[in-house]
């Protein structure tokens, strides 16, 4: 008799909600704002989903799974179709993706600390 996986038996992927987005978004050599304007959010959106500070609706979810070759359960709770990781991390196109999103980030932060400068520089007395 064959022993077939199922969601009761397979042993879950424990990364979280946003290291899955993100595993799978760096699977598809996707940058972020690839991801974003493909679903229609702001790539801050798709960073708070990858960082764990937001998590997307259902039908974003559903979205983000089909045009990344998931299942939305994968994403969810780490059991099920996950993307396909032929060692992302040590290719060039792995590692080119990755520098994308590291420069899209440091563009964001460079952004959001300049306008915290600038509230802060206002609340200072003169």
């Amino acid at each position: 008799m064959a022993s077939h996986a199922n969601i009761m038996t397979e042993t879950p992927d424990m990364d979280t909600l946003g290291g899955r987005i993100s595993r799978a978004r760096d699977a598809k050599s996707m940058s972020v704002r690839e991801v974003a304007g493909r679903i229609g959010v702001k790539p801050q959106t798709v960073m708070a989903w990858e960082s764990d500070r937001s998590e997307p609706r259902a039908n974003r979810l559903v979205m983000l799974a089909g045009f990344l070759g998931v299942t939305p359960t994968w994403l969810i709770h780490g059991i099920g179709q996950s993307p396909v990781e032929d060692n992302a991390d040590e290719s060039a196109s792995g590692l080119s993706a990755e520098i994308r999103t590291l420069k899209e980030h440091q563009q964001m932060l460079g952004r959001r600390i300049q306008h915290l400068e600038s509230l802060v520089a206002r609340m200072e007395p003169a």
